[in-house]
Parts: structure tokens; C-alpha cells; sequence
């Protein structure tokens, strides 16, 4: 046997430690509107300072990364080069956010594009105001609970680990979930799923709003037209809606 055979899988098993808490880095620094010192970074990952400061200087090296006032970090330019090209070879944005911008002319809530960000996260994609004067609180790039709001739990029903219950075996029935005051007590939502090939869950169209705007009559509306937005999508992404 090859002196090293035995060590690789150490190897590799380090190598992805590496990486999984260089990632954890990055979340903290994303998650932060401001640049962040190393006690802050090192209280937000878990992570032993000594540990952090090695990552960084290869993040820092690599782009990912910059130090700030001294002693303070904030993501890199190399960042915003990577979601540059996310946006142009991102097909979603140039599917889904023309038949969200129709459902705003067509008089509806505030629609927005949630996918799974985490266990516990989930990630606002998209998001069009509603030509009403009140809105809720909900912007492109927000991270909102996965477990309350509409949109939440159409990613729990539809996900690769979905959720049992009968309030999510409803929903997969359906499509079609709601939520009022779940997430905030003064807002509401509704959303469907969204598919692409295989069935597989893209991430879920909701529209949402001031929750006197989702009274019985309000909602059943807002279904059909979100139901109606759902299977478009999904035919454009070679999906198939399974209602």
C-alpha cells in the first residue's frame, strides 16, 4: 500500500472543514449591514479567532474578503463579480420576474420569489411592489423564517425532506398555502409552488400585504391568479404543475 492511501480521507475530510467554515465567514459577513471585527465574526460562527484569522487572509487573498478601518472586515469585490454572473446566467429572474411584474399591473398584492436558504432560513429572491399605498416589510434579499409565513411552508411541503402533517399534506394537495399574522400580526400572505423538471421544488410564489387586504374573498381571488402565475412558470423552466 501507498505510504499515503491512509491519509487522504484525513486529507479531504480537512480540506472540507476548510471550507465549511470559511463559508460560515462569509454568512457572518453577509448577514452583518456593517463591516464586522473578529470577536463579532468569531461570536456569530463559533469559530476559535486564530481559526478565522487564517481563513481570512486566504479569503482576503482570493477577493472574497476586505479589511476595513483597521481591524474590521466586509465582503469582496470578488463577491459581487460572482453574483454578476449569477444575474446573467440566472434564467429565473428573466422568467419569473415578468409574470410577477403582470400580476402587479394586474391589481394584485406585493409578489415575491422565496427559495430555501437554510434549515431554518429561507431567502427572498425576487420581490415587486404592488401598486397599493400600504405594503408590508418584505425586500429582495431578506432571509425570513422558514417556519411561518405562506411561502415558508410551501418550501417545507415541496422540499426534498417534506414535512409531514395534515396541514402539509393539505397544502401538496392544493398548492396553495396562507398565512395570516403568522409572520407579522398586521400582515398576510398566500403562495404556491413552483417546479421545474422532474418535479423538482424551483422555490414558492407568494403575494403579500396588509392583512385587512386578505379577507375569505380576497384569498380565493388571489388563488386562482397566483395558481394561474404558477403553471406558467413552471412550463417555462420544463417543469410540469402537478394541479
Amino acid at each position: 500500500m501507498h505510504p499515503d492511501t491512509e491519509e487522504e480521507p484525513d486529507k479531504a475530510k480537512r480540506g472540507v472543514a476548510a471550507v465549511d467554515r470559511a463559508l460560515m465567514i462569509l454568512s457572518a459577513l453577509e448577514a452583518s449591514p456593517i463591516p464586522r471585527n473578529l470577536s463579532e465574526i468569531s461570536r456569530a460562527t463559533g469559530l476559535y479567532k486564530s481559526t478565522i484569522l487564517r481563513l481570512l487572509q486566504s479569503l482576503q487573498d482570493a477577493g472574497y474578503v476586505v479589511r476595513v478601518e483597521e481591524s474590521k472586515y466586509a465582503l469582496g469585490p470578488t463577491i459581487m463579480q460572482l453574483g454578476l454572473a449569477y444575474e446573467r446566467a440566472n434564467p429565473l429572474r428573466h422568467i419569473i420576474l415578468p409574470v410577477m411584474q403582470h400580476l402587479v399591473e394586474a391589481g394584485s398584492e406585493s409578489p415575491s420569489f422565496h427559495i430555501r436558504q437554510t434549515a431554518d432560513e429561507r431567502l427572498c429572491l425576487f420581490r415587486v411592489d404592488s401598486h397599493h399605498s400600504t405594503l408590508d416589510r418584505v425586500h429582495t434579499g431578506d432571509r425570513l423564517p422558514v417556519r411561518r409565513g405562506a411561502a415558508g411552508k410551501i418550501l417545507l411541503a415541496f422540499g426534498s425532506d417534506a414535512e409531514p402533517g395534515a396541514e402539509f399534506d393539505e397544502i401538496r394537495a392544493t398548492c396553495f398555502a396562507t398565512s395570516l399574522g403568522e409572520r407579522d400580526k398586521f400582515c398576510a400572505g398566500v403562495a404556491v409552488p413552483v417546479f421545474s423538471t422532474q418535479g423538482r421544488l424551483m422555490g414558492a410564489l407568494s403575494l403579500s400585504g396588509p392583512r385587512e387586504r386578505f379577507a375569505p374573498e380576497d384569498v380565493k381571488r388571489m388563488k386562482l391568479s397566483l395558481l394561474r402565475a404558477a403553471r406558467e412558470v413552471t412550463t417555462l423552466l420544463g417543469g410540469r404543475f402537478p394541479v
